[in-house]
C-alpha cells in the first residue's frame, strides 16, 4: 500500500444557496447548521469534512438520508465543487484542474457506479458496458472484447445483446458495475450502488464485490445508508450526520468503541459476532502454539464453533506469523460488552 492516501478530502464545506460565503463566515464564528439556515437561508450540506482513503481499501461513508453522503462523493470527481476545502486524488489537486483536465480525469482516473444504474435504454448490455471505453476513443473490437470479459466476470454471460428493460434490478446493477470496472480506473466511486435492490440480491452483490476486490484491489469509495452493509464490506467506515463526520474507524472499532450517542444508536442492534474480528480482541501477549489457528481477520462468528473442540485458538497474521491467541471467554466478553 502507498503511504499517501489515494483520495484526500480536506476540510470540505459545501453550502447551497446564493450567498455561501456569508454562511461560511457564520460557521467559522461557531453558528450551528440550523442557525445558519434560519438567519441566512443557506443550506449547509457538508461542514469541515476531512477523510482519507488508502490504496486498495473499501472505504464506506454511512449516513441516513440528508446526512450529506451523496454530496460528499460527488466532490471526488468534481460533479460538485466545495465552498471551501481541498480535494486530492493520487496526489493531484482536483480543484485546480481546468475543464479539459477534468474530463480526462473522469475518463481515466475515476469510475462511478450510481444507485439508479444510469444505463442507456437504447443500447445493449455489451454496448452499455463498453460505453466509457467508446468515450475514451477505443476501437470497437477492443472495447467489445474488454466489455465481454467484464460481463462474464460479473456473471452476465449470455446477456450481451439484451436491452436494459429486459433485465432485473440486480442484473442492471451488474451491468453498471461491469461498465465501471471496464474503465480499469484505480478509483471506483459507488453511490448507494446496491440500495435499490431486494435484500437477497443486495447481499449477493455485496459478496460479489468482496470477491472481485480480492483480485482487483481497487480503491473503492462506497456510500450507503445501511449500517449492516457498511460493516460487512468496509475496511474502514465513516459515520456522517448532518454533514459532519461523527466517527471513522474499522467496523469493529465502531461497534466496540462508538464515539457518541448517535453512533451508539446505530450499533445497538448489530450482530456483533459477525463484525468483531479476532485480531481486535485477541490476547497478543500469548503467541504459543495451538492445535488450530485462524487469521486475525476471522470474525467471532467464524471462530466460535472451534471452541466445541479447543480451549484456545491461535491467531496468525496474513503472512502466517503467530500474533496471539483467543478463548471462548475472550469472545463472549467482547460480544457481551455494553457501552
Amino acid at each position: 500500500m502507498s503511504a499517501d492516501p489515494v483520495i484526500a478530502l480536506k476540510n470540505i464545506t459545501k453550502i447551497f444557496g446564493n450567498n455561501p460565503q456569508a454562511a461560511l463566515a457564520m460557521l467559522k464564528q461557531g453558528c450551528s447548521k440550523e442557525e445558519v439556515q434560519a438567519q441566512s437561508n443557506q443550506v449547509v450540506g457538508l461542514h469541515d469534512v476531512s477523510l482519507s482513503v488508502n490504496e486498495g481499501e473499501i472505504f464506506v461513508v454511512m449516513g441516513l438520508s440528508g446526512s450529506g453522503k451523496s454530496t460528499l462523493i460527488r466532490h471526488v470527481n468534481r460533479l460538485i465543487d466545495p465552498t471551501s476545502g481541498a480535494i486530492e486524488v493520487n496526489g493531484r489537486d482536483v480543484l485546480s484542474m481546468n475543464m479539459e483536465e477534468l474530463r480526462e480525469f473522469r475518463r481515466n482516473d475515476v469510475a462511478m457506479v450510481f444507485q439508479n444504474f444510469g444505463l442507456l435504454p437504447h443500447r445493449s448490455v455489451l454496448e452499455n458496458v463498453a460505453y466509457g471505453l467508446e468515450i475514451r476513443g477505443l476501437g470497437k473490437s477492443i472495447r467489445h472484447e474488454r466489455a465481454r470479459e467484464w460481463i462474464s466476470t460479473v456473471g452476465l454471460e449470455g446477456y450481451e445483446m439484451s436491452r436494459p428493460h429486459e433485465l432485473s434490478g440486480g442484473q442492471k446493477q451488474r451491468v453498471g458495475l461491469a461498465r465501471a470496472l471496464a474503465m480499469d480506473s484505480d478509483v471506483l466511486l459507488m453511490d448507494e450502488a446496491f440500495s435499490a435492490l431486494d435484500p437477497l440480491i443486495r447481499s449477493g452483490m455485496q459478496t460479489q464485490l468482496l470477491s472481485l476486490q480480492k483480485k482487483l484491489r481497487k480503491t473503492i469509495f462506497f456510500i450507503t445508508h445501511d449500517f449492516d452493509e457498511a460493516i460487512r464490506i468496509g475496511d474502514r467506515v465513516a459515520v456522517l450526520k448532518d454533514g459532519e463526520v461523527m466517527q471513522v474507524g474499522r467496523p469493529e472499532d465502531i461497534v466496540l468503541r462508538p464515539a457518541n450517542e448517535y453512533v451508539v444508536d446505530f450499533v445497538r442492534d448489530v450482530n456483533r459476532a459477525r463484525v468483531i474480528r479476532v485480531g481486535a480482541i485477541m490476547d497478543s501477549s500469548q503467541t504459543q502454539h495451538c492445535d488450530v489457528a485462524v487469521q486475525n481477520t476471522a470474525t467471532c462468528e467464524d471462530v466460535l464453533p472451534l471452541f466445541a473442540k479447543y480451549d484456545w485458538v491461535g491467531v496468525k497474521d496474513s503472512e502466517g506469523r503467530r500474533v496471539g491467541i483467543i478463548s471462548v471467554k475472550i469472545v463472549v466478553a467482547a460480544l457481551a460488552r455494553h457501552h
